[in-house]
């Protein structure tokens, strides 16, 4: 009989965490079917024992289990694995789980009816993260955005608003949005899938229940939107870890490709509401994506603002690189001085409340007078 849902779970070299992910699944109270596609990315550890021993468990408790892969020398990614155990899998409802988290026995029961009321969303889900004080900030956001800031913050360098190891969906709207790309190492498939869904019309929904752990370490593939910090050496509030070297080449490029894509997405989904807007911060995140622009929403871009005395006295920036004559001149002001809209390139959450309520203060209307973008 065709499953209700399946669970899609990539693994790559997972050993240290996959009894716990695995006895989560066996451990749901959903009373629906459901199945397991498991996609083995070429693990060179005891991952692949670890799966025929919970095969059999599953399958005792009415869990159909699927496994797929491949002992190719290198892995092929993320994407590809996601495709593929999705591929082979039947259930009507996909939901995905990466290898070091573990679900709460309720999460396919309260995800799948979310899903079955919102059939053109990505249903996600609060998260509890472990060890419990890594990543503080971004832990508080992906549990603390409103409904209407899952829509409105997708520009930030956080990524998707929906975290990936948390998404549940249809599988014809999978089938509609996708698949992911399978670019492999440095391409950031989730958050590419998750501007597609967008632009597709799709909506995004959280259940407000903590039905995942959501695990932070250094070999984690899932640290994918961070702006390509490297994960093994820097943390999300962009602190230093472990005395690491400086970023690789590969994950410089990342940082580079992501943040491409999010200036793209800006420019196709906001920018063209607005005739005028004004980037509130004129240091450098706010200097670097006025530069990324294109020529025609630099031109829109009417003024920087900011609080720092030193940048309002100097009065204006310069784009030396313009090839315009005279190049421009954008004026720098306080912000109770600028006109909104404005696209903010300040890090939230990081100045013990100064900065937010500042733009508390200003009386606006996020997505409407305001877009964050940092």
């Amino acid at each position: 009989m065709k499953a209700h849902v399946s669970i899609i779970l990539p693994v790559h070299n997972a050993e240290p965490w996959l009894d716990e992910c695995l006895r989560s699944v066996l451990q749901q109270d959903f009373e629906g079917i459901m199945e397991l596609s498991v996609f083995n990315d070429a693990s060179k550890d005891k991952s692949g024992a670890i799966i025929e021993k919970w095969k059999v468990k599953l399958e005792d408790s009415g869990i159909h289990v699927i496994i797929g892969g491949h002992n190719s020398p290198s892995p092929r990614g993320v994407g590809y694995s996601k495709n593929q155990a999705v591929a082979q899998s039947s259930g009507s409802y996909l939901c995905f789980l990466d290898s070091d988290d573990v679900m709460m026995p309720q999460r396919v029961r309260l995800q799948h009816e979310a899903a079955v009321q919102h059939p053109s969303s990505i249903v996600g889900c609060q998260v509890r993260r472990d060890p419990p004080d890594s990543t503080e900030r971004y832990t508080r956001w992906i549990n603390q955005l409103t409904s209407e800031q899952l829509l409105t913050q997708v520009f930030t360098a956080n990524g998707p608003t929906v975290i990936m190891p948390t998404w549940f969906c249809s599988r014809a709207w999978f089938s509609h949005v996708g698949p992911f790309d399978e670019g492999g190492r440095g391409v950031p498939e989730d958050l590419l899938f998750f501007y597609e869904h967008l632009r597709k019309g799709g909506s995004v929904i959280r259940v407000d229940q903590s039905l995942l752990l959501y695990r932070y370490h250094p070999q984690a593939a899932t640290h994918s939107v961070l702006d390509g910090i490297c994960a093994n050496l820097w943390d999300r509030e962009g602190k230093r870890r472990h005395g690491g070297p400086a970023l690789p080449v590969t994950l410089l490029h990342r940082r580079a490709t992501i943040w491409t894509h999010r200036v793209r997405f800006l420019e196709e989904r906001a920018l063209p509401r607005w005739a005028a807007f004004t980037i509130w911060n004129a240091g450098k995140q706010g200097r670097r994506l006025y530069r990324s622009l294109t020529a025609a929403n630099r031109r829109k871009v009417v003024a920087f603002c900011d609080v720092d005395k030193n940048k309002i006295r100097k009065g204006f920036y310069c784009h030396e690189d313009s090839q315009e004559r005279p190049k421009p001149h954008i004026p720098i002001l306080h912000f109770r001085a600028a006109r909104p809209p404005f696209i903010i390139c300040v890090k939230l959450d990081l100045t013990g409340g100064a900065f937010e309520d500042n733009l508390r203060s200003l009386h606006l209307q996020e997505g409407q007078d305001f877009l964050h973008f940092s």
